[in-house]
């Protein structure tokens, strides 16, 4: 799925060329996904006027959409479906969760505070489960798909705020309905994290010290700097990371044995004279 490279509309791609099965794939130009609008300007972005855009679905809430209203091409349709007025209603609050990420990223404090000990994952995962289970998510993806089948729908774009979570889900449903199979919807779903990342690494930077005079405590040196805000938004690279830390682990397990059993060949531990036995861990 190519990112189109946009000046005023962040994360920006087209759903064409994703490849279904029978050697087809989707028709490039029609099914498009983004962050919000509010900095749309084709007049001075060649690549959004290119797209000739005839409707546009909004998925944000109606707090997002009045801090940051979309600009829309001239002529093009605004269809506002909110996913999560549900989840809001609910919860007794006017932002979602990633609408709240900036605010919540600003300060280590309220980050460790609202995303420490397992908050973050479970926010995200009751707003995931929202997606398929409340009266308003329902609502709006049925509103995004009709007005997709629709003979004049196209060029069509969806977005949320970060064009991530609902959008991501959005494009999960396009490309299942499709045919698409799991891996390339998951390849689909994961590409837009390197955009996502880079629009929250001022923030992300703001966590800790310079590198010059960053000394992280000798127990972490060697590790992965986490912390919630982080983990909140690389969630999908958690278990590679996880792999090379219990990597690392069965490595330092080697050496100590290695130091503690130097000469264990002589006393008949290895098959050879002179080796030094190395033990698989227990997994």
């Amino acid at each position: 799925m190519p990112q189109i490279p946009a000046t005023t509309v962040a994360n920006l791609r087209d759903l064409g060329g994703t490849p279904l099965p029978g050697g087809r794939s989707v028709r490039p130009g029609f099914v498009l996904r983004s962050g919000q609008l509010d900095r749309m300007d084709p007049a001075s972005d060649p690549a959004v006027a290119a797209l000739s855009l005839h409707t546009v679905v909004d998925f944000r809430s109606a707090a997002e959409r009045a801090d940051h209203p979309d600009r829309v091409p001239d002529g093009a349709r605004l269809i506002v479906a909110d996913v999560l007025a549900d989840r809001l209603a609910a919860a007794g609050t006017a932002r979602a969760a990633p609408a709240q990420l900036k605010h919540i990223l600003s300060s280590p404090a309220l980050a460790e505070h609202r995303l420490g000990g397992g908050r973050a994952r479970k926010l995200f995962a009751d707003t995931y489960r929202s997606f398929v289970s409340s009266g308003s998510a329902r609502a709006a993806y049925r509103t995004f798909l009709t007005e997709l089948g629709a003979p004049d729908a196209g060029p069509l774009l969806f977005h949320c705020t970060a064009g991530k979570d609902r959008t991501g889900w959005a494009a999960t449903l396009v490309l299942s309905l499709l045919g698409a199979d799991d891996a390339t919807i998951e390849r689909e779903y994961l590409s837009v994290n390197p955009a996502v990342r880079q629009a929250f690494a001022p923030l992300v930077e703001g966590f800790s010290p310079p590198a010059a005079t960053r000394r992280p405590p000798r127990r972490h040196r060697g590790r992965a700097r986490s912390y919630p805000g982080r983990r909140a938004l690389d969630e999908a690279h958690a278990r590679p990371r996880l792999g090379r830390e219990v990597r690392a682990g069965r490595a330092r397990r080697v050496r100590r044995e290695h130091r503690a059993h130097p000469r264990a060949s002589d006393r008949g531990l290895s098959p050879g004279a002179g080796q030094v036995p190395v033990r698989r861990p227990a997994r």
